[in-house]
């Protein structure tokens, strides 16, 4: 078993972004271990969506409401009275960040102080886990993974958003979390999540499937860029048991942790790319974007040893099995099966300790 059912069972649980795709999948995981669930988030940021696809409101109270609203959010914190924040609404895109930096900040940066804010606000609540991103480290172009003690950074408005996330996060632990009885507050830092449902523009797979449906071929930017790839259930398995600790043990766990794939799975997109096309078979292909395109980092590694020694967190999935089910989820979706049920499939076969 990944995580502890029975923790989670009948627990309020507050998941904001939950209609993007990793807020969707999580909140299906939720509903599948018994929690209450309530979410808050824009409206879908892309149609189709994860979120609609796999009717991921049935089972949960979702209010739409945008997270630099602060009286909004206190009211939903207010009526919910959340035990457990999992915090996900984000500007989640590098190059959009580049045409909206006000956005991408006020929501990256302010939506975290209003979560945090909000939190302070209600009694009740007992861990809160900030999820940021890999990128929100001073990146040294190194091949070395990062560690959670690395300079915070981001040459681009979306990582430095993070970065900054990740100061107020510290800043709100040590001046309003640290005495006893106040929330766990934690940070999770995870690589490039792939999976079925993401139907994001400017990544990678999304932007190979949305091609090769419509018989074109894929154009790749930055193929020789290397990610540390990973099936969206894992980090999600790391959110999970890091809110576990952080309700019974706040001043052990009250930390950043790192949530990347094995060593063997961080390899570049053209990688990526040749192993998602010769999934898709019959005419794909992909080949170089030759436009130019803004500033994105060459080389990003996650060190997680803290997380596996002090957690026992695992990556549990190869970035084979990763690729063979997100290709095989939108396989699923184009032939218009019912998404709810395979998604469920998927989250049952990971938590009962399928993988390989």
């Amino acid at each position: 078993m990944v995580v502890n059912a029975a923790f989670w069972r009948g627990k309020r649980v507050l998941v904001t972004g939950h209609t993007g795709f990793k807020g969707g999948w999580l909140s299906l995981w939720l509903q599948r271990l018994g929690a209450a669930v309530s979410g808050y988030s824009l409206p879908a940021p892309t149609q189709p969506s994860l979120f609609a696809a796999a009717q991921v409101e049935k089972g949960m109270v979702s209010v739409l409401g945008d997270i630099r609203d602060l009286p909004a959010l206190i009211n939903v914190f207010e009526t919910h009275r959340p035990e457990v924040i999992i915090h996900l609404a984000a500007q989640a895109l590098v190059q959009a960040s580049y045409q909206d930096p006000v956005e991408t900040f006020g929501t990256n940066v302010m939506g975290t102080v209003n979560v945090l804010e909000a939190t302070r606000q209600t009694p009740g609540v007992h861990a809160v886990v900030i999820v940021t991103s890999d990128k929100c480290y001073e990146n040294r172009e190194w091949i070395w993974g990062y560690r959670e003690y690395e300079a915070m950074g981001g040459r681009d408005p979306y990582s430095a958003s993070k970065g900054a996330a990740e100061l107020v996060s510290g800043a709100y632990r040590s001046s309003f979390f640290s005495s006893s009885g106040t929330a766990g507050v934690a940070t999770a830092r995870a690589g490039n999540v792939i999976g079925g449902g993401d139907w994001g523009v400017d990544r990678l797979i999304p932007d190979m499937v949305r091609a090769y449906s419509s018989g074109r071929p894929a154009l790749i930017r930055n193929s020789r860029a290397i990610r540390p790839w990973q099936y969206v259930l894992e980090p999600l398995a790391g959110y999970l048991m890091l809110a576990e600790r952080l309700s019974t043990q706040p001043a052990e766990f009250a930390e950043s942790w790192n949530f990347g794939p094995p060593e063997p799975d961080t390899v570049d997109v053209a990688e990526v790319a040749d192993r998602v096309t010769s999934l898709w078979g019959q005419d794909a292909r992909w080949e170089q974007d030759r436009t130019t395109h803004s500033h994105e980092a060459h080389t990003l590694r996650l060190d997680s040893s803290k997380s596996r020694a002090r957690l026992k967190w695992r990556p549990r999935l190869s970035l084979d099995t990763a690729l063979e089910r997100t290709v095989a989820w939108y396989r699923a979706a184009l032939r218009g099966e019912d998404m709810r049920t395979l998604s469920e499939g998927q989250i049952e076969h990971y938590q009962a300790g399928g993988g390989a």
